[in-house]
């Protein structure tokens, strides 16, 4: 059994850092206080394995609102397939394109073996619970595959004039609240705790048995103290290690957890594993 599934890893390749989010990336790196290298995914995949890591390899596609080229969906299962139980993969869709977003939806699940769908509010430029992106997630949901959704704050445009024109807002956790009682055998997650609107996706994943928070794109050192203490406690089955790799690196993320005081070696195995596990429906888990 791994020792932890890093359910937040962006690909360190050209096609991200300088594709997809090109103008946004050295914000970025400012936000983050790190320089983030391109990067083989030779090196991604042995780092991956020596620290005993499977990483949910995300997608990305914010073309209707950015003008960037995408990183495909194709990609990310080339990626699976070359590490083979390395890697998981989640696809993305650009929910402004339609009818093509659900063919290419049901295409990633069913035929590129993807296992999860990423979404951007924030970059993407759309409200979650707008009900003209109602049909995306009854094809998720059909599919039978976890729906993670950015929410929060962004790196991505911060400094910028007018922060590169991208709006946190679409980003707060609160709409989600309505697809998750709308759809409710889909599994929602929350990336990045929603800070600084982490109380909103508190009061969410406690309500709605089918949301979870994703604790990536903070040390934990910095992840807000409610966040910790529901993590400890009431909430650890809610709860999902995340890195946000390249910008926040798992060796990282681990080690500051782990120096984190009150949290029980079972309630660590549920944030690292169990409970991405059971989300992803891998066998073997508990």
């Amino acid at each position: 059994m791994p020792r932890a599934i890093d359910l937040h890893v962006h690909l360190p390749t050209v096609s991200f850092l300088e594709g997809a989010i090109g103008p946004y990336r050295a914000a970025a790196e400012r936000f983050f206080r790190t320089s983030v290298p391109v990067r083989e995914m030779d090196e991604v995949a042995r780092a991956y394995e020596e620290l005993d890591i499977i990483g949910v390899l995300l997608a990305w596609d914010a073309e209707t609102a950015t003008g960037r080229p995408p990183v495909t969906n194709d990609e990310v299962a080339e990626l699976v397939r070359r590490y083979p139980g390395r890697f998981i993969g989640f696809a993305s869709v650009d929910p402004w394109k339609g009818r093509r977003a659900l063919a290419e939806v049901e295409r990633a699940i069913t035929e590129l073996g993807l296992k999860g769908v990423k979404f951007h509010p924030s970059l993407q430029a759309f409200y979650p619970h707008d009900p003209r992106f109602y049909p995306l997630y009854a094809k998720i949901s059909a599919l039978g595959v976890p729906a993670l959704f950015h929410t929060g704050t962004s790196g991505l445009g911060a400094g910028l004039p007018g922060g590169g024109g991208v709006k946190l807002e679409y980003a707060r956790p609160i709409y989600l609240d309505a697809v998750a009682a709308d759809f409710p055998e889909l599994i929602i997650i929350g990336a990045h705790t929603g800070w600084p609107w982490h109380e909103e996706l508190l009061a969410i994943i406690g309500h709605k048995p089918n949301v979870y928070m994703d604790l990536s794109g903070w040390s934990p050192r910095y992840i807000a103290s409610s966040v910790l203490e529901a993590a400890r406690k009431r909430l650890s089955d809610k709860m999902l290690f995340g890195s946000d790799y390249p910008f926040i690196t798992p060796e990282r993320w681990l080690a500051d957890f782990d120096a984190l005081d009150g949290f029980s070696p079972e309630v660590r195995r549920k944030i690292l594993y169990e409970n991405a596990a059971r989300i992803l429906k891998l066998t073997g888990c508990s």
